[in-house]
């Protein structure tokens, strides 16, 4: 079996929980970041994936979506929940399930329907129980595979883990990073029937599929954020967006103080080929990143702010967007981040620095000061929003030319 990859974590930051993902999927894949407005159709059929179910309507949300999908590789919703999924191989038969809800489809409709990260836990558990998981979500390779999810709005958070109908899932009290593998344990706080106090959900993990890449990953997640504790700092959405860069020597390239750039690294699969930032090409690579800062006082109209990197962090631009809210202004997200030839700018790019990793100090000799101006403009704009069309009119032009002019 190919195992996709990706790479969630969650912690609290000065104003709020700050959320991120790297999305790992198969090479060639185009993936969007995308804004969807509410949607009135309660009562109505809706569409998903493979299946036609109840609908009740829908929040305005901020997708990551694989362009042949419903559903989102992750997202936040207006009401400021945030969610992610992840590939994990568990004894679920899925060749002998009928079709039912695949992750990407949880992931939407948690966020088309939640206004708290208990509420979204709720919905996603209810969901679960009434369709069950299966059906194709890597066309590439064919193959149906469980999820667990990373759920967090501005005050809390929670981690899903899923076999099939089965789950358990377990409070995040000071932030958490996942990755490719069960990780609640015994520490869940809720679960399926079938499970009793104490009892380890680690059990319906697939003993044949190895985790050393995930144990990897996830160690990198869970060192940086301990780091960021260590230093008395919460979480900021710059440090993210180094550790989403990490090459497996640590976080680099933060917006507005770069250093040295980390070249991709070389190797097969396993600890010493994986990192957060995936380039193993012929298997999986960064598809996308996203940061999200979920602010407390959303509800008293603070903005709701987004950062998305198409294709991998380590050759593209983290572009700042002002997602809706629904308390909050008129909301700016660039045009580009939805449109494929962003995609395709940041992905030449990195099939670039994939031939010629050295090529990298070159590549972000020209996308970190563009990068650099527009995280700088984001902040001086973030507390004026009559001026957030104006001001970021230009955002995703001026990193699409700037991808392109690194592309081969």
């Amino acid at each position: 079996m190919l195992d996709l990859v990706c790479d969630t974590l969650c912690g609290p930051g000065a104003a709020g929980m700050v959320f991120a993902k790297n999305s790992d999927r198969p090479v060639g894949e185009v993936q969007l970041a995308m804004p969807f407005g509410r949607r009135p159709t309660a009562g109505c059929t809706l569409r998903t994936q493979y299946l036609s179910i109840g609908d009740t309507g829908a929040h305005a949300v901020f997708l990551s979506c694989p362009t042949w999908l419903w559903g989102a590789e992750h997202g936040v919703n207006e009401f400021g929940v945030a969610i992610g999924n992840e590939r994990v191989s568990t004894v679920h038969d899925h060749a002998g399930r009928r079709p039912g809800l695949i992750g990407m489809d949880f992931v939407r409709l948690g966020l088309e329907r939640a206004s708290t990260a208990p509420h979204a836990l709720e919905i996603l558990i209810e969901l679960l129980a009434t369709y069950g998981q299966g059906g194709i979500a890597d066309a590439v390779h064919n193959e149906a595979y469980d999820s667990s999810f990373l759920i967090a709005d501005a005050t809390e958070a929670f981690v899903l883990d899923t076999s099939g109908t089965e789950y358990a899932a377990a409070p995040v009290t000071r932030g958490t990073a996942i990755s490719n593998r069960l990780t609640v344990g015994t520490q869940w706080t809720q679960a399926s029937p079938d499970l009793a106090p104490g009892d380890d959900f680690d059990r319906f993990r697939d003993l044949d599929a190895p985790t050393a890449s995930a144990d990897a990953r996830r160690s990198a997640g869970l060192a940086f954020l301990r780091a960021q504790r260590d230093r008395g700092a919460g979480l900021a959405p710059a440090e993210v967006a180094a550790h989403l860069r990490d090459h497996g020597h640590g976080p680099w390239g933060a917006p507005g103080s770069h250093g040295p750039a980390q070249p991709p690294p070389a190797g097969g699969p396993g600890p010493g080929g994986a990192s957060v930032c995936m380039h193993e090409s012929q298997r999986a690579v960064t598809a996308a990143s996203f940061i999200a800062v979920l602010p407390t006082d959303l509800a008293e109209g603070a903005p709701l702010r987004a950062y998305v990197a198409s294709g991998s962090p380590c050759a593209s631009i983290f572009v700042p967007a002002f997602p809706r809210t629904a308390a909050g202004p008129p909301p700016f997200v660039p045009f580009e981040l939805s449109c494929e030839p962003m995609w395709r700018a940041a992905d030449a790019v990195r099939q670039r620095v994939d031939a010629d990793p050295e090529a990298i100090e070159e590549v972000r000799s020209v996308l970190d000061p563009i990068e650099d101006e527009l995280w700088a403009e984001a902040d001086d704009v973030v507390d004026r929003p009559q001026e957030w069309s104006a001001v970021a009119a230009t955002w995703g032009e001026r990193a699409l030319r700037a991808l392109l002019s690194c592309a081969p």
